[in-house]
């Protein structure tokens, strides 16, 4: 996970249903929104796409997705578990990772 700067990332803190928060660092951009159902933080770089997906309630397991709308690949109770995943499918380091504020507390 990368700790994102103001030099090197755009933030938005908080999502409210139907807004996002977007974070980038490393040549990877992260997108957090929840809609009325889950909490999706999709990341994406050179055309690679990756989703890490929990329920609104965040008590479920975190499923990684190839996007948004894609198919379950697998679930994980960790955050870090996920987002290794999560790297791997985006082609980066999981340390590459940038992570809005507002998704910093998803997993287990």
């Amino acid at each position: 996970m990368t700790d994102t700067t103001e030099s090197d990332a755009t933030e938005s803190e908080h999502a409210e249903p139907g807004e996002t928060a977007t974070a980038e660092a490393e040549g990877v951009t992260a997108r957090y929104e929840e809609t009325d159902a889950e909490r999706l933080l999709t990341f994406s770089a050179d055309g690679r796409t990756a989703t890490v997906a929990q329920n609104r309630e965040g008590y479920a397991m975190l499923k990684v997705r190839s996007g948004p709308d894609g198919d379950e690949l697998e679930r994980y109770y960790g955050f870090d578990m996920a987002l290794d995943h999560a790297a791997e499918l985006v082609g980066v380091a999981a340390h590459d990772l940038p992570v809005p504020g507002a998704a910093a507390d998803m997993g287990m």
